[in-house]
């Protein structure tokens, strides 16, 4: 039982057609999923990945319109990073989002590696992550049809970020329950505050870290658009899933059970801090009901959701998202 590496972020936007434009056209992923939350199906679930939605390539977003301004604080998923492949392909975001008006910092170090940390429109905290000197998990693909230039784009999620006042709790579920090891730090940039602590795990590199931040200056956090619903990791297959849920139950933890997302399977709980972590299966992937050269054109339901479409889509706002259009 190993996790592999971060699967998805799950986060939140108010406006659909405004988070496809950015993330596609400015950002230059591939909507590989155009479908509505299992659990609401009022709203969309979009996945915006690498050229097929390999795992650890996902960022995905609930659409919630009248979600309200985040209140950024502890008990939360704080930052999220997307991989690029060289310190060359960062020196063209900069000039990038300079040119697309994106709020960002320029070129900085963390720790080992060259970052840019920026906004969404939204407010969503964002860093891209040089893979210069990666020698962990290997990052995807970027898809031919990208608006970014494919040794320049965007290739999988880097390190996860969590914020907590009391970190004691979330690094006894990382090391004891996961399988992550603390592996380094690097200096806070909010003076007077800790070292943000390093924790990695399977081949370890820029897919599989989370970045433990200890603030003891802020409140908790108050969610809404531009802020991130829960982080998810990978683990192989579906055997071993049920291997975790069990452990879990061991030691009694409150978790979802296995739940059937029909693109991969999962289990959900919270630590201590109130961080919610999911565990999700590798396959069987975004190919499973829709061809690879028209992955997120159609709205896709899956197969125990069909029945209601009619229903679900007179629910959800018209969102074009064909390269026709």
């Amino acid at each position: 039982m190993e996790i592999k590496g971060v699967h998805h972020v799950s986060a939140i936007t108010a406006n659909a057609k405004k988070n496809f434009h950015f993330y596609t056209e400015v950002l230059g992923m591939r909507l590989v999923k155009k479908t509505v939350n299992q659990d609401d199906t009022s709203m969309y679930h979009l996945f915006y990945a690498d050229e097929v939605g390999n795992p650890g390539t996902d960022f995905t977003f609930f659409e919630i319109p009248n979600a309200g301004h985040t209140y950024p604080g502890t008990s939360s998923i704080s930052g999220t990073s997307l991989r690029v492949p060289d310190n060359t392909a960062l020196k063209y975001w900069q000039e990038r989002l300079t040119e697309f008006n994106v709020d960002h910092d320029g070129i900085m170090r963390q720790g080992e590696r060259n970052i840019i940390n920026f906004r969404d429109p939204e407010g969503q905290r964002l860093t891209l992550v040089s893979d210069e000197t990666n020698q962990g998990v290997s990052g995807g693909k970027v898809w031919e049809h990208s608006s970014v230039p494919a040794d320049k784009g965007i290739i999988g999620l880097g390190p996860t970020k969590l914020t907590v006042r009391k970190p004691d709790a979330t690094i006894r579920i990382l090391t004891e329950l996961l399988t992550f090891k603390q592996t380094g730090s690097y200096p806070n940039s909010v003076s007077g505050q800790a070292d943000i602590l390093i924790f990695s795990t399977g081949e370890g590199g820029t897919g599989a870290e989370i970045h433990l931040e200890v603030r003891d200056d802020l409140p908790q956090e108050r969610p809404g658009r531009g802020s991130v619903h829960h982080v998810a990791l990978r683990v192989d297959n579906n055997d071993e899933l049920i291997k975790w849920k069990n452990r879990l139950e061991e030691i009694q933890l409150p978790n979802s059970g296995l739940v059937e997302r029909f693109y991969f399977k999962s289990v959900y709980f919270r630590d201590a801090n109130g961080i919610l972590f999911e565990l999700a299966t590798d396959g069987p992937g975004f190919s499973v009901d829709e061809d690879v050269e028209h992955l997120g054109e159609a709205l896709a339901l899956p197969p125990y959701l069909e029945n209601q479409r009619s229903k679900i889509e007179a629910k959800v706002s018209p969102l074009y998202t064909n390269r026709s259009h």
